[in-house]
């Protein structure tokens, strides 16, 4: 009888199972990964691409609030939910029937004039307007008018150069602009990245200030999105390289032998 003895790999030893078993639940959480990622992408953009409509500003009439040149994405809305202090796109004929951006100060009903104290005036009190360039108190202003019912009065935020309400208060509307003309509520200067527009808290004082649109929402889905899908894609490899390593130690082991 020989003195040597064997060792016999013992069938049915769970390392390897388990390592393949772990690589297994990787894959799968990698799939699910990738998949929930590519939905919350993909309707990220869609519903951006519902409500928002992209503007590109081409003159300084907007300064500082946004520049030449600058794109901006402004949520779809409504006429009738137009707010004081709302940055509007809209199109009239009697100027120039193009997409033009300006700020509502004063709605249907309301009484607004320029410059006491180098300040606005709406309904007799005085606007706080932070987001002006300083300086603005230079401006000539104009007398003192009453905004018919159904129309917006609108400014520029670079009053002594914009051509805005001021420059048609002797159309038969008084400058005025129907609500009807809006298409949308610019929300964000999108390119260069200065992000969303600072909120009119000057007009709270005469009533509500519109919500933000879902514009933040949106961009944190396409965020999330592209993170479970970059995340996703690299767990699964390497899951796998480390169920393969788990592999080899268990081979090499002296159990394993």
């Amino acid at each position: 009888m020989s003195g040597q003895s064997t060792t016999r790999t013992v069938p049915g030893d769970g390392g390897s199972g388990t390592a393949r078993a772990v690589s297994r639940t990787g894959q799968r959480l990698s799939g699910l990964a990738v998949a929930l990622g590519l939905l919350l992408f993909l309707g990220g953009f869609a519903w951006g691409a519902v409500v928002y409509r992209p503007y590109t500003v081409p003159t300084p009439s907007m300064a500082p609030t946004i520049g030449a040149g600058d794109r901006v994405l402004a949520q779809r809305i409504d006429g009738d939910d137009v707010r004081r202090g709302d940055v509007v796109v809209f199109e009239d004929a009697t100027w120039a029937n193009v997409p033009v951006a300006k700020r509502v100060v004063a709605v249907g009903g309301d009484k607004v004039s320029c410059c006491q104290d180098g300040k606005l005036k709406v309904n007799g009190q005085e606007i706080e307007e932070p987001y002006l360039s300083e300086g603005v108190a230079e401006f000539g202003g104009f007398p003192e008018v009453t905004v018919p019912k159904g129309r917006l009065f609108l400014l520029g935020d670079e009053r002594s150069g914009s051509v805005d309400s001021t420059a048609h208060l002797t159309d038969a509307a008084s400058g005025t602009v129907s609500r009807g003309a809006v298409r949308a509520r610019v929300d964000a200067v999108v390119w260069p990245m200065d992000g969303m527009l600072t909120a009119p808290t000057g007009f709270e004082q005469l009533g509500a200030l519109s919500s933000p649109g879902p514009l933040r929402t949106v961009v944190a889905m396409v965020i999330a999105g592209t993170v479970l899908v970059l995340g996703g894609a690299a767990y699964g490899p390497l899951a796998q390289r480390a169920g393969a390593s788990r592999d080899r130690a268990n081979a090499e082991s002296p159990g394993g032998r």
